[in-house]
This record gives structure tokens, sequence and C-alpha cells, in this order.
């Protein structure tokens, strides 16, 4: 294990966003039958796991760690995976989760 995955701080911050995101997906599909409290549950927890991500997004681009580098290529190259062109930064897709999860406090009158 590489000197960036041995932090304490990266492994928690991995930890967490490993769970949140198993969370979401778990309840992602029935976000349309969550009463209002769920749904706002669902939201603070998308919010909290962008946040992360954003955070761990940093950290990989400030690191000189080979493992953190490589991993940052890989999260680039996923962008792809979602169906945006080849080169789109990554901060376009952290844009775009941000309106969506603003779209669906619209929706529930958070």
């Amino acid at each position: 294990m590489s000197d960036f995955f041995k932090s304490e701080v990266v492994r928690e911050e991995l930890k967490e966003i490993n769970e949140l995101q198993y969370s979401i997906y778990e309840n992602g599909f029935s976000f349309d039958k969550m009463d209002r409290e769920e749904r706002v549950e669902h939201i603070e927890n998308l919010s909290t796991l962008l946040e992360l991500q954003r955070i761990m997004y940093t950290r990989l681009s400030l690191s000189d760690d080979p493992d953190a580098k490589k991993m940052k290529s890989e999260l680039e190259k996923s962008v792809q995976m979602l169906g945006f062109p080849p080169g789109t930064d990554i901060q376009v897709l952290f844009t775009g989760m941000t309106q969506t999860i603003e779209s669906l406090k619209l929706k529930i009158d958070y």
C-alpha cells in the first residue's frame, strides 16, 4: 500500500465514501416511494458524498504518490463511461451532480 493510502484520514474518508455509496445505491431506486423525511436524508447523503468525493479528488490531484495519480487517472477515465466526451474535466461531473441534488431539493420543497 502506498503512503497516500496508508494515511488514516484518507482511509477513513474512503470508508465513508464507500458506505455512503452503498446506502445511496441501495435506496436510490425507491426515491419516489420515500416519505419526505427519507427523501431529505437521502439528499443529505448525496450532498455529503459529493463533498467527500470532491475532497478526495483534490487530495489525489495534490499528491505525488503514484497510486494516488493512478486512481485520479482512473476517476477521470470513468467520466467517459458516464457518457461524457474524452477529456471532460471531472469538475463538469461534480457541477452536474450538484445541479441534480439542487433539483431534487426543489422536488421535495427542501
